[in-house]
């Protein structure tokens, strides 16, 4: 289960926007203090005082990242109740943020496999839809074949974010045709899966958004 973790203020988040370019123009997760406050504009001191374990630094942003996405994404799909529409949805989404925010993809491609908070983020929440969509009889595959739907969308909708960050691809139709083809292994038909794969793709609401609402949540 997906540990939900605070949201960050304002000088965090732009300390951590600092570090998830700098872990995606290197590859590696470890930076120094100075390199991050260097490209994040602010003094050493900033830092400290805003991170309580700079060492945990990657951790850190690799969780906020996963827990942001997931917020965003679950308020647009929370109103749909079709598995299928769902699960398709939250693929072109990922997809459209990629062409959107090349930094952001780049961090998920590189260390998607290798994170828990990455992992969870790209696996549990559409693991509940892919069961679901079984249960229902959307989906025409036995229980067996869930982890292996699992994971060829969480593989399918990385591979298609590094098509559209390396420019193979329009982001249109690297999300459209990963979702089509994700539905097709689920057993709907070719014109059912076409379908649903380009309705109408709403925006992703602000991150501030998201928070509101999960204060709200939060509340007695």
């Amino acid at each position: 289960m997906t540990i939900p973790v605070p949201s960050p203020n304002a000088a965090q988040s732009r300390i951590y926007r600092a570090a998830l370019r700098l872990f995606a123009e290197t590859g590696g997760v470890e930076i120094s203090v100075s390199e991050l406050a260097q490209a994040a504009g602010v003094a050493r001191g900033t830092i400290y005082n805003n991170l309580k374990h700079p060492e945990n630094l990657f951790g850190d942003v690799a969780s906020a990242l996963s827990h942001e996405m997931i917020g965003r994404v679950d308020l647009v799909i929370s109103g749909l109740n079709d598995p299928a529409e769902r699960l398709a949805t939250g693929i072109r989404l990922f997809v459209r943020r990629a062409h959107e925010d090349h930094d952001w993809a780049r961090f998920l491609v590189s260390f998607a496999a290798n994170h828990q908070a990455l992992r969870d983020m790209m696996r549990e929440p559409p693991a509940r839809d892919i069961a679901l969509a079984i249960e229902l009889g959307r989906f025409k595959v036995d229980r067996a074949k869930m982890m292996p739907l699992v994971s060829m969308l969480s593989g399918s909708t990385l591979a298609a974010m590094n098509s559209v960050i390396m420019g193979d691809q329009a982001w249109r139709d690297a999300g459209a045709d990963t979702a089509e083809l994700f539905l097709r292994a689920g057993g709907l038909s070719a014109a059912e899966a076409r379908r649903v794969s380009r309705c109408e793709l709403p925006s992703l609401p602000s991150a501030q958004r998201t928070t509101a609402r999960q204060t709200k949540r939060g509340k007695p």
